[in-house]
């Protein structure tokens, strides 16, 4: 029988993540249910340990080198961000990557059926996302011919998002306007820039910095009118107009069958990185009354949960 296996012991885990506590606190709560359900619970027989950046990425390393120093058993690491630093700071303990991008591209793994190594996960790196969701956003606002995108340049996976949007862009001939940012002063200056730029529509690039800033998006893009498309359900649910993005609940879940794996044994390296099979379209039209905007009926038609 396995050192997993021994009856008594108690792991330790720690949580990496760019976002705050405040704005991943449902993410991860469908994670510590998904490892209830898995018979692990927080203080019997794991002990979580949680690190955040709230947005600061130069944050990461140190938070990765303070799990070490705790002797976790594994890390699951959130965003490309957070797995980049945990893969930086060890290869021999065990990292289960959640909402990463193209992990292969970035160069976390060379191969998703068997990644080899001390790192597997769950990947988002779904074709054409990006250029679904300027789509979906062209199609709520027809008239838009100018679209701002908001990124965080130093997020690993932007570069390919930005490449999908200009392709997108030059399909359904709109003009992007491209405003990095990296704190909430750059999402203000950024909104105002659109706002200059007669942007007619803003498209947030997925990067964990999004769901941080996700109260001061959605303040700013109702006080300027401007209809935006956003990460997740949790961010329209908060008020935001529109998303189309897996359910975070649903594979922040899925990540505790890897822990579970592990820990009783398996190899992070002979686990295949999975993807979510579902994407969900969201709209708020409360907030799309609220900045002056009217959903085609052919679009509200398509969405999985409309918000009254």
């Amino acid at each position: 029988m396995g050192e997993a296996q021994q009856a008594g012991k108690v792991y330790r885990i720690g949580l990496l993540t760019a976002q705050s506590r405040e704005t991943s606190t449902a993410s991860w709560d469908s994670f510590r249910q998904g490892l209830r359900d898995l018979g692990w619970e927080d203080g019997r027989n794991i002990v979580i340990e949680a690190r955040f950046a709230d947005g600061k990425f130069d944050r990461l390393p140190a938070l990765a080198e303070e799990l070490l120093n705790l002797k976790v058993s594994l890390i699951v690491a959130a965003n490309s961000p957070g797995a980049r630093a945990a893969i930086s700071a060890t290869k021999t303990v065990p990292i289960v990557m959640v909402e990463v991008g193209d992990p292969v591209a970035t160069g976390f793994v060379t191969n998703l059926a068997r990644p080899g190594g001390n790192v597997t996960g769950i990947s988002l790196m779904l074709l054409d996302l990006t250029q679904k969701r300027l789509a979906l956003l062209k199609e709520a606002v027809p008239r838009a011919t100018r679209i701002a995108v908001i990124m965080n340049p130093d997020d690993p996976i932007i570069p390919m998002q930005w490449r999908e949007a200009e392709v997108a862009a030059g399909r359904l001939r709109v003009r992007l306007q491209r405003l990095d940012i990296r704190n909430a002063d750059d999402l203000r200056r950024a909104f105002e820039a659109a706002v200059k730029d007669k942007a007619d529509a803003v498209l947030r690039l997925a990067d964990p910095l999004a769901g941080t800033l996700n109260a001061e998006t959605v303040e700013l893009a109702t006080r300027h009118r401007l209809p935006t498309m956003l990460r997740t359900r949790l961010e329209v649910e908060a008020g935001g107009l529109m998303s189309y993005y897996p359910n975070a609940r649903d594979y922040y879940r899925q990540a505790a069958s890897y822990v579970d794996k592990i820990l009783k044994g398996a190899k992070p390296g002979d686990l295949p990185i999975e993807q979510p099979t579902r994407l969900e379209l969201v709209i708020n039209l409360k907030t799309a009354r609220a900045i002056g905007l009217t959903i085609p009926q052919s679009l509200l038609g398509r969405a999985d949960q409309v918000i009254e």
